[in-house]
Order: C-alpha cells, then structure tokens, then sequence
C-alpha cells in the first residue's frame, strides 16, 4: 500500500472518529459554565487541544438534538454588546449521561495495562 493511500485512510478514519466525539466534547464543555454557542466551539477547540473543530452548523445541530433529547437546556441572558445570547447548560438527566459515558468510555483509557501496551505498541512500530 502507497503511503498517500495510508494517508488517506487515516484521514478518512480520524474524520469519522472526530464526528462521534463531538457530542461529548459539546456535553463536556458545558460541564464548565453555561455557555452560548460560541463559547463552546472555542472550549471544545481548548480541551481537544486543537484535534476537534466544529462549524457553527455542526453546534447549533448537536444544541438542537440534546435539548430535544433533555440533556440540555437553553436561556436567553442579556449580552453586553448586540442582542440576547442563549446560554446552555446541562440538565440532570445530561449530566448523569456524560457522567456514565465517562465512566464506560473515557476512564478505560486510563488503565495502567492499556496504557503500557500502547506504549510498547508505539516503541517497537516506530
């Protein structure tokens, strides 16, 4: 296999691995503070450390689904320069989600056995 096939693959993989962790990293950041849209493109940039981006698009529709779904929920506050902003927050039931995805999905990552063989993976692959 040519090395910009390689490329491409893993392109293609990241791409769709980044898609499905846009809805934690939305939930997680709302773990923070309530925050408007905005806010939390730029929290989930930070967190991620610069590996997921959103578009406004992809925010606003990720906002939609989780206040459909009652893990969000949105309140228009005053914004000090232009018109009101809607702030969201997570609600019991968000917040017990992300605290159990968490749990099952983020936390394994933190075993001492994954994380050695990782490491042995990465020392003889190089």
């Amino acid at each position: 296999m040519k090395k910009t096939e390689i490329t491409d693959l893993l392109y293609q993989w990241e791409e769709s691995y980044k898609k499905g962790l846009l809805s934690f990293w939305s939930l997680f950041s709302l773990t923070q503070r309530p925050m408007y849209a905005y806010e939390m493109k730029e929290e989930i940039i930070e967190f991620s450390q610069g590996s997921i981006s959103a578009d406004d698009n992809s925010i606003y529709r990720a906002l939609k689904r989780f206040t459909i779904s009652g893990l969000i929920e949105g309140k228009m506050y005053p914004s000090p320069s232009g018109p009101d902003r809607k702030y969201f927050s997570l609600t019991p039931l968000g917040t017990d989600l992300l605290r159990q995805f968490i749990k099952r999905n983020i936390l394994v990552f933190q075993n001492k056995k994954f994380e050695k063989a990782i490491q042995s993976f990465l020392d003889t692959n190089e």
